[in-house]
């Protein structure tokens, strides 16, 4: 199962007198992602590498350092973690000895690795997205049985007896859901699955 972070988390290390200070976030776009790499990036820092991962987008960068010794193993770091939805930038200050191309790949590889096990993790549950209809006086009671149900409120449309509701829930909760529903609106309500 993979997992993101619950929360942001750091790493530093010193290798043959080079600063390796590693930084990830959770992320749910890759325009979140770009946005912590901008704010995140250090101007004076001889090198601020970076990779994400989104589901099936990624992108890394080696920001200068030789090709491939950067921007790659960090990517391959989170992969490795089992991770989704984060960002990893990792700011290196240059101590004055030469790493190699193998020793590069380790220093940031290894310190993203770090920074992500050192991090509070989440399970990336996949929901289902679907939506319903109730009366205003059954919203409430609706509404307050739904975090029990690891459902998400993504939004709600009102109109002259009630609201709309699109929720993302774990498919586990689909037929939980369906019965709490019935049971609120009378049978009145059914769940729409969206497609």
């Amino acid at each position: 199962m993979p997992f993101t972070l619950a929360a942001p988390c750091e790493y530093q290390e010193i290798i043959r007198k080079s600063r390796f200070l590693t930084h990830a976030i959770p992320v749910e776009t890759p325009e979140q992602a770009q946005a912590f790499i901008r704010d995140i990036s250090e101007p004076g820092a001889n090198h601020n590498c970076w990779a994400w991962k989104i589901g099936d987008l990624y992108r890394f960068s080696d920001d200068g350092e030789p090709g491939g010794t950067a921007g790659r193993p960090m990517l391959t770091a989170i992969e490795s973690q089992d991770c989704d939805r984060v960002v990893v930038v990792t700011t290196r200050w240059f101590g004055g000895i030469e790493l190699g191309t193998g020793g590069l790949a380790r220093a940031y590889g290894g310190s993203a690795a770090k920074c992500l096990q050192g991090g509070t993790r989440l399970p990336l549950v996949a929901r289902i997205q679907c939506r319903c209809h109730c009366h205003f006086s059954e919203l409430p009671l609706l509404k307050s049985r739904l975090p029990a149900l690891e459902a998400l409120l993504e939004s709600e449309h009102f109109d002259g007896l009630g609201a709309t509701l699109e929720l993302a829930l774990p498919e586990e909760q689909l037929a939980e859901l369906q019965r709490l529903l019935s049971d609120i609106t009378r049978g009145r309500s059914q769940l729409q699955i969206a497609r």
